[in-house]
């Protein structure tokens, strides 16, 4: 069992959600009011839980659609990722405003794992819906403007910067590779991605990824059940057992950004994603991996680009 294996590593898993997710992803530590959020993709729902002092929970909102993930924005909101679009959603509120959808974008693509750069754009990878090469990664701005800085991509995640935000990582699932594209932090450019990592002797893909404060990249191996680190070069660091047999994405939280926050899949609904674990889709807090990770910006939109929802 994982927790055997943790425990003679020293770590402890806490598991801290009450009912399991279809889809876990996109687990986001919000320093400001020491929440972590995180979704269920297939249920198209926000969960909430403020871990310190015993844990409160957040009652879940329903956002629809599909959901891919999540980024922290100004005004103590969410920007969500939702089939083809984004928008802005006010937890407090519970209301939703649409920022950007996707010019022409293919029904049998949806938008799926992102993170905003270190000065707030929001970079997001798709996916075809079947698994086809349909996915591209986009950068959008607060400003509207949305770039391409990728194609051809089957299914997109681990989106994630190095802590200087001058090296970009993304991968492709089920081509088991991790990708890093050099990136200017000040205007956006990214330059020709290049294969960084092979998982492929692991057999595994990568899931969801994060980096921490010293540029280890730190990575949910889907497949076989384990957490992976790489150092900055791509090398393999080590390998750790996760929770469950489903890890789908990681970020680094707390009030010391030292817990390791890990969601995890029960049924992804394709079929090609299928917990045997008892305690599938649900989200852990991984203690003593050695390791501090760096606060997320914040996506700042122009007050133009904010629409009220019909």
């Amino acid at each position: 069992m994982s927790d055997a294996r943790l425990a003679t590593l020293g770590l402890a898993a806490r598991r801290l959600s009450s009912a399991p997710a279809a889809l876990g992803e996109s687990p986001l530590w919000d320093p400001a009011s020491g929440t972590l959020w995180w979704i269920d993709g297939v249920a198209g729902v926000l969960h909430g839980l403020r871990p310190e002092g015993g844990g409160t929970a957040i009652p879940p909102q329903t956002l629809g659609g599909h959901l891919g993930c999540i980024a922290l924005a100004t005004d103590n909101r969410l920007l969500v990722a939702r089939d083809h679009a984004v928008a802005l959603h006010d937890p407090a509120t519970g209301t939703t405003q649409p920022f950007l959808t996707l010019p022409g974008a293919d029904p049998a693509m949806r938008l799926n794992d992102g993170k905003l750069d270190r000065q707030g754009r929001f970079l997001c990878a798709g996916m075809g819906r079947g698994g086809q090469p349909l996915g591209a990664l986009h950068q959008i701005e607060g400003s509207g403007r949305h770039r391409v800085l990728a194609e051809g991509i089957r299914i997109g995640n681990g989106v994630c910067f190095s802590p200087a935000g001058d090296v970009l990582y993304f991968t492709d699932t089920p081509a088991r590779a991790v990708h890093a594209a050099d990136y200017d932090p000040a205007s956006g450019r990214a330059g020709v991605p290049r294969r960084h990592i092979d998982t492929g002797g692991l057999q595994t893909g990568i899931d969801g990824a994060t980096v921490d404060a010293a540029g280890n990249l730190w990575a949910a191996l889907i497949t076989i059940g384990e957490i992976g680190c790489f150092a900055p070069d791509g090398r393999l660091l080590q390998r750790l057992p996760a929770p469950v047999d489903l890890p789908s994405s990681l970020a680094f939280g707390g009030a010391a950004m030292a817990t390791l926050f890990v969601t995890s899949i029960r049924d992804s609904g394709t079929g090609r994603a299928v917990s045997r674990h008892p305690e599938g889709g649900h989200l852990f807090a991984l203690d003593g991996i050695g390791a501090t990770g760096l606060p997320e910006a914040r996506f700042t939109p122009r007050p133009h680009f904010q629409r009220t929802a019909p």
